[in-house]
């Protein structure tokens, strides 16, 4: 489903404060904290930045919910609006661990979207920074998007899919009003959307690039979750060396053979400029993760090797990176 925007941004500015935001750390991720203020009954606890995500469903809401996550916020998808102001209050006491979060509320809970407006007023009364986004598209869009998945609107009934719509519509009129930013995905595709919202959070660093770098075995098979795949093959195999074959590529004596024959070492060079010219292209896309997939004929020797050589280059890129030897040890 294409997931789309066009709007402009109004937020509020947060109340002031006495202290500065602080940096916390969040399954290794960096967030930045807000601002932070004083909870009702917590007087040293560092008050969380909220957004709370809105609109037309079939507009957008989790692609969005989706880069927010991405970008270090804590996302709580359909969480009921009355308990809006009990998350912000728990985050408050992680000790800036839950410094951002955000909250999809949306018409699967419309028995408790009246409780919205409440939850809205006594954030703030707590002086807590909030922004709403409201995602927008047009009914023609909206109609060809529930077509394509075959799936009824929330709201439709024994009705329309446009019936649907049009109730959402009602649903939703004040609470587009009360938007600080509204987007409207009508033309918009699924990249589009995140860099958006990426625009709108991300602030002026570059969206962050996870890796992983998996050596494998042929013979096992290829990993289902690779989006790049490379071959070791071409390099002579170790396991035909008598003294070699009992170690791994974890062993000094081992990677010294791999690199020591023609063309590793160059390889390893020009694949590394390759996935620098890859992963500019893969932040412009807003993607956020990428498996490296690195094969030989048992994921022993060769691409155990290149692998942690592979994962090095890119950890000093900038690029937090994660080896994984999926079949060392499986023969």
């Amino acid at each position: 489903m294409n997931e789309n925007e066009q709007g402009e941004q109004a937020a509020p500015q947060p109340a002031p404060d006495d202290r500065a935001g602080q940096v916390a750390e969040t399954d290794g991720a960096q967030v930045s904290t807000g601002t932070t203020s004083e909870t009702a009954g917590a007087s040293d606890a560092a008050i969380p930045e909220l957004v709370i995500i809105s609109g037309m469903s079939g507009a957008g809401r989790s692609t969005a919910a989706k880069c927010l996550e991405d970008l270090g916020w804590f996302v709580v998808d359909n969480l009921p609006p009355a308990l809006i102001p009990t998350m912000v209050e728990l985050g408050a006491r992680s000790q800036g661990n839950v410094a951002r979060i955000a909250v999809v509320v949306d018409v699967r809970g419309r028995r408790f979207f009246d409780d919205l407006h409440q939850s809205l007023a006594d954030l703030e009364s707590r002086q807590v920074t909030r922004r709403i986004v409201f995602l927008e598209s047009s009914d023609e869009a909206l109609v060809r998007r529930f077509e394509s998945v075959r799936r009824p609107h929330p709201l439709q009934g024994d009705g329309r899919i446009v019936d649907g719509i049009a109730a959402e519509r009602e649903l939703l009129r004040e609470l587009r009003g009360d938007a600080d930013l509204v987007i409207d995905t009508s033309s918009l595709n699924v990249h589009e959307l995140r860099a958006k919202m990426d625009a709108q959070f991300a602030g002026d660093e570059e969206p962050e690039l996870r890796a992983t770098v998996m050596s494998f075995g042929f013979k096992y098979g290829l990993p289902v979750d690779a989006d790049l795949v490379v071959d070791m093959r071409f390099l002579p195999n170790p396991h035909w060396v008598p003294e070699l074959r009992p170690f791994t590529g974890l062993n000094e004596e081992v990677a010294s053979y791999v690199f020591g024959q023609p063309g590793a070492k160059e390889f390893l060079d020009r694949y590394t400029e390759l996935l620098q010219l890859i992963a500019a292209g893969y932040r412009r896309e807003g993607k956020r993760y990428v498996t490296i997939a690195v094969g030989c004929t048992g994921g022993k020797h060769r691409s155990v090797a290149m692998s942690e050589k592979l994962a090095a280059r890119i950890a000093a890129e900038g690029v937090e990176t994660v080896v994984v030897h999926r079949d060392m040890g499986r023969e």
